[in-house]
């Protein structure tokens, strides 16, 4: 299996290309063209999808809806003008801090 970052890297790349696309060629140029409603409800769609495959206790089928998941997700992030990396960063931001402090902490006042 590749490396999981070049593997975000990569499908991020196309993402950004198909942009360019046109939509009636393209799957990703048509959610792109559709904007962002079209998007969160794909990413919407696809969350149920993942939760009702865990439900049946299906691996395969859960990997197959997380990867839907995680590809729309993609998708929001590049329409928004982010990366994977940008949630890379936050998630190793996140190493060494409790879930309920890091929770915590989103509440607290911005101190300036």
């Amino acid at each position: 299996m590749a490396n999981p970052e070049d593997v975000l890297a990569r499908l991020a790349a196309v993402l950004e290309e198909r942009k360019k696309a046109d939509p009636r060629s393209s799957y990703v140029a048509k959610l792109y063209d559709g904007g962002l409603e079209a998007i969160l409800a794909k990413v919407a769609e696809e969350a149920g999808e993942t939760a009702e495959a865990a439900r049946e206790g299906d691996s395969a089928h859960l990997v197959y809806e997380v990867a839907d998941l995680w590809f729309h997700t993609l998708v929001l992030l590049s329409q928004q003008g982010l990366g994977p990396d940008a949630v890379l960063a936050e998630l190793d931001r996140r190493f060494g801090l409790s879930g309920l402090e890091e929770k915590r902490r989103r509440n607290e006042p911005v101190s300036e």
